[in-house]
C-alpha cells in the first residue's frame, strides 16, 4: 500500500498554573483560535476546543510525524507567551507543568464532542480535580493524588 492513512485523535486537557482562573471571558476565543493555529502548524486538526476559567480541553488529529508531547510543548509554551503579550495583567498566564492526554477511537467523538463543548454546565457540578481523577481512573491510567494539586 502506498502512503499512510491514519486517524490519530486525541484528547488533551490541561490547566492553568496552580489552577487559577486565568481564562477570562475576553481571552478564551482568542485563545482558542491562537491554539487552533498551532495546531494546524503542525500539520494537525484542531476539532474541538474549551475551556473554562482555570482549564483546557482540546479534541485534535495529530500528523503522524508528530509527537504529543512536543505538540502539547508547543501549544503551551506559545500561548501562555501570547497570553502575557496580548492579555497583561498582574498574573502571569502560565500553563500548570504536565497534562493528560487520551487516544479516542473515532466511534466515540460524537460523545467526546458533546462533553468538552458542555464543559461550563459540567464545572457547575464538579471541579477539575474531581474531573481528572474520573478520566485517569477510566483510561486506567495510575497516578499519585501528592501530584494532581
Amino acid at each position: 500500500m502506498a502512503g499512510a492513512y491514519c486517524n490519530l485523535l486525541y484528547h488533551f486537557l490541561f490547566s492553568t498554573k496552580g489552577r487559577r482562573p486565568l481564562i477570562t471571558t475576553a481571552m478564551k476565543p482568542r485563545l482558542h483560535d491562537y491554539i487552533g493555529g498551532i495546531v494546524r502548524g503542525e500539520d494537525g486538526d484542531l476539532l474541538e476546543i474549551n475551556s473554562v476559567p482555570d482549564h483546557v480541553h482540546l479534541l485534535v488529529r495529530l500528523h503522524p510525524t508528530r509527537a504529543v508531547a512536543d505538540v502539547l510543548r508547543l501549544i503551551k509554551a506559545n500561548s501562555s507567551r501570547w497570553a502575557n503579550e496580548k492579555f497583561p495583567r498582574g498574573a502571569t498566564f502560565a500553563w500548570q507543568e504536565g497534562y493528560a492526554a487520551f487516544t479516542v477511537s473515532q466511534s466515540q467523538v460524537p460523545k467526546l464532542l458533546a462533553y468538552i463543548r458542555g464543559q461550563e454546565e459540567h464545572h457547575r457540578k464538579r471541579d477539575f480535580r474531581r474531573e481528572l481523577v474520573t478520566l485517569l481512573r477510566r483510561n486506567g491510567i495510575s497516578f499519585d493524588e501528592r501530584y494532581l494539586l
